[in-house]
């Protein structure tokens, strides 16, 4: 196995810029056609691709699922606030969080609440069965509010600003 390049130590040119932004639209791009897109033969492509993957800024590749076409369901955003602001209760609600399906995504956040969750479920009695089953599990949650998503306004990854201004920035 070799060893991680920090992905702060890592320059990256216009090239890897260009790299990381076709593959966070189009993770399914063959390497001939992503090496077109960015002006650069296969072979020094893969290479660069090599180097980004392993300085762990492309983490994985996956397909984006369209929910509806698979049938009815509801997407939540959830705020928790937990009783105790300890080092244990954050770990202790942090890992019944990973054991649960239905939760997609889990942000710890600052202000006035300590965690944003995404929840899909089929319904929103399902979506409150996975409430139910966590304030049950003893994650320490002291309250939460939801908010139903009523449609996908915008749904794309966040690099754009990202490395328009690692450009600025390099």
């Amino acid at each position: 196995m070799r060893a991680m390049i920090p992905p702060r130590s890592l320059r990256l040119d216009d090239r890897d810029i260009a790299i990381l932004a076709v593959l966070s639209r189009e993770g399914r791009i063959t390497k001939t056609d992503l090496a077109a897109r960015v002006n650069l033969s296969p072979t020094p492509c893969w290479d660069r691709m090599r180097r980004l993957e392993q300085a762990g800024l492309i983490r994985g590749y996956r397909a984006q699922i369209d929910l509806a076409a698979l049938g009815p369901h509801v997407q939540v955003f959830v705020t928790v606030e937990l009783d105790q602001h300890r080092s244990e209760s954050f770990q202790r609600f942090e890992a019944v969080i990973a054991r649960m399906d239905a939760v997609t995504g889990c942000w710890a956040i600052g202000g006035g609440f300590d965690y944003l969750m995404s929840v899909i479920a089929p319904d929103v009695a399902a979506f409150q069965g996975v409430m139910d089953g966590l304030l049950d599990s003893g994650a320490g949650v002291r309250r939460y509010f939801s908010y139903i998503v009523t449609k996908p306004v915008k749904d794309q990854p966040a690099l754009g600003a990202m490395l328009e201004h690692h450009r600025l920035e390099g």
